[in-house]
C-alpha cells in the first residue's frame, strides 16, 4: 500500500532539494512520525533517532528515457525500512530530459489529493516566489472522530427541515404536537436507515470479476512505465463532442485496453464481469468537524467499483455505458461506505480485517485513479517541474493499476502491473492512446 510520485524536474540539484526537505518537507510533522501497532490499533508514534538524510538517496548516473523507466520500476520494487518513518525519496540529477524526483510514500500518510495539498504549498507557480504558508502539527484526532460520529446520528434521527407544523390559533392539532414530532423522526430515521441498508446490501452484493488472464496469482514483481503528456484539450474536445466527463473518456480507454488482455473470446467476452476500482473523494460530503484543511494529511476518498464494459463492441458503446454507470454511483452512498470500512478497519480485530478487505479486492481487476494537477507548472525548490506521475499501490491481489494525472494543460497515463497479469506495460499504454483516435474530435 505504497504511492509512488515521480517529478521530472529542469535543474534540481541534490544540495538543493536537501535543504529544500530540510526547511519545507519536514515542516509536517507527520513525516517525522511512523506508524506502529498497539493492541488492536495503529497509532502514530515519533521517531526518537529520526534523521532525515536517511530518507533520501541520490543516484548519478545519467539515464536514458527507458532506463529511466527501469530504474524507476525497481525503486517501486523495494520495500521501506520497517523501523522508520515510512517514506522515501530518489533524486537522479543527471537523468536524460531533467532530474527525476522519485518518493515512495505508504498510503497510511495521506491520499493522492492530500499529497496533491502539500506539493500545491510547497511548489509556487513562479521560482522566485517561496511559500507562503506550509506545514502541520501533528496531533491525535480521536475527539474529532467522536464529535462527527455523534453530529452525524443527530442528524440522521433529526427532523426534515420545514416538516414541523406550526399549531393553529383556531384549531387544535388533532395529535399533540410532541407525539407528532416524534413520529416525523421515527419515519425520517426508518427511511435513511431503509436508504443505508439497501445501499450497503448493493455494495456487498456487487458480483466479482471473472476469471481472467488479468486475476492470476500475483509473483509480487511490478514495473511501471508512463506515456508522453497529452494536451488536455484533446480530451476536453472529445468530452465535448459527446456530451460526457474527461473521467468517462479516461475509463473508456482503459476498458479498450483491458478487453483484448482478459483473454476471452465469443460467448465468454459477452458474459464477462469487470470492475475498475475508482476511488472518489468524498472531502465535501464529511461533516464539518472531520472536512480537512489546505495541506492537510490523511485519507478522505471512498472506492467505487465502475463496471468496464469489455463485452462492448465499438468505442461510442463502451463510452456511454461508462458514463451512466459513473451517473448511477456518483448519486449512491458507496464512497462513504467504503470510505467507512477502511477507515475502521485498523481497530478492527485481526481475524475480521481480512474479510473486509477481500470485499474490495474480489470485486475488482484493476484500480484506475484520477488526479487532478495545477493548470500552471509549478517550481520545486526554485526548479520548474515538467513532468508529474504517480502510480497507485498494489491492493490485494489486485495486479494492475492505471494511474492518470493532468498537470500545465496536459495528461499522462501511469501503468503499474504485476509480472503475471502483464508482461508489456508500454503495450497497455498505447492501446490506452490509440481509443482516442475512435472518437469524434480525438484526432
Amino acid at each position: 500500500m505504497t504511492i509512488t510520485v515521480m517529478l521530472r524536474v529542469e535543474g534540481l540539484t541534490a544540495p538543493r532539494f536537501r535543504e529544500f526537505l530540510r526547511v519545507y518537507w519536514m515542516a509536517w510533522e507527520r513525516f517525522r512520525h511512523r506508524p506502529v501497532e498497539r493492541g488492536p490499533a495503529w497509532w502514530w508514534e515519533r521517531d526518537p533517532q529520526f534523521d532525515v538524510r536517511r530518507h533520501l538517496d541520490v543516484v548519478i548516473e545519467r539515464f536514458s528515457t527507458e532506463g529511466l523507466q527501469d530504474w524507476v520500476s525497481a525503486r517501486l520494487n523495494e520495500p521501506l525500512p520497517l523501523s522508520r518513518p515510512k517514506w522515501k525519496f530518489w533524486l537522479a540529477p543527471n537523468a536524460e530530459g531533467g532530474a527525476a524526483l522519485v518518493l515512495r510514500i505508504h498510503h497510511c500518510y495521506a491520499d493522492g489529493l492530500s499529497l496533491l495539498g502539500v506539493f500545491d504549498q510547497l511548489c509556487p507557480a513562479s521560482p522566485r516566489q517561496h511559500p507562503a504558508v506550509f506545514g502541520a502539527p501533528e496531533h491525535g484526532e480521536l475527539s474529532r472522530w467522536t464529535s462527527a460520529a455523534r453530529a452525524w446520528l443527530e442528524q440522521l434521527a433529526a427532523p426534515a427541515a420545514g416538516q414541523n407544523r406550526e399549531s393553529s390559533s383556531e384549531a387544535p392539532p388533532a395529535v399533540p404536537p410532541h407525539f407528532e414530532t416524534a413520529g416525523e423522526t421515527l419515519e425520517q430515521f426508518t427511511r435513511k436507515g431503509l436508504r443505508l441498508l439497501n445501499e450497503v446490501t448493493e455494495f456487498l452484493g456487487e458480483p466479482e470479476d471473472s476469471p481472467s488472464e488479468l486475476r492470476r496469482p500475483l509473483l509480487g514483481r511490478r514495473h511501471c512505465r508512463w506515456s508522453a503528456p497529452v494536451p488536455l484539450d484533446r480530451f476536453r474536445s472529445i468530452a465535448h463532442a459527446t456530451s460526457v466527463t474527461i473521467n468517462d473518456v479516461l475509463l473508456s480507454c482503459v476498458a479498450a485496453a483491458a478487453r483484448s488482455r482478459l483473454g476471452m473470446t465469443g460467448d465468454e467476452l459477452e458474459d464477462a464481469v469487470m470492475h475498475a476500482a475508482v476511488p472518489v473523494d468524498i472531502r465535501s460530503r464529511l461533516p464539518d468537524d472531520l472536512k480537512p484543511g489546505p495541506g492537510t494529511l490523511g485519507n478522505y476518498f471512498g472506492t467505487v467499483f465502475v463496471p468496464l464494459p469489455v463485452d462492448g463492441d465499438s468505442p461510442l458503446e463502451r463510452l456511454y455505458r461508462i458514463k451512466h454507470e459513473t451517473r448511477r454511483l456518483k448519486k449512491s452512498w458507496q464512497p462513504g461506505i467504503a470510505w467507512g470500512l477502511a477507515s475502521t478497519a485498523s481497530v478492527i480485530p485481526g481475524p475480521l480485517r481480512q474479510p473486509i478487505a477481500d470485499v474490495f479486492y474480489r470485486k475488482a481487476s484493476v484500480v484506475v485513479s484520477n488526479v487532478p494537477g495545477t493548470r500552471e507548472a509549478r517550481y520545486i525548490a526554485g526548479c520548474r517541474i515538467s513532468e508529474q506521475m504517480f502510480w497507485v499501490p498494489q491492493a490485494g491481489n489486485i495486479g494492475l493499476g492505471i494511474s492518470i494525472v493532468s498537470y500545465a494543460g496536459t495528461i499522462q497515463f501511469g501503468v503499474v502491473a504485476d509480472e503475471s497479469v502483464m508482461s508489456d506495460p508500454s503495450a497497455f499504454l498505447e492501446d490506452c492512446l490509440q481509443e482516442l483516435e475512435c472518437f469524434p474530435g480525438g484526432s
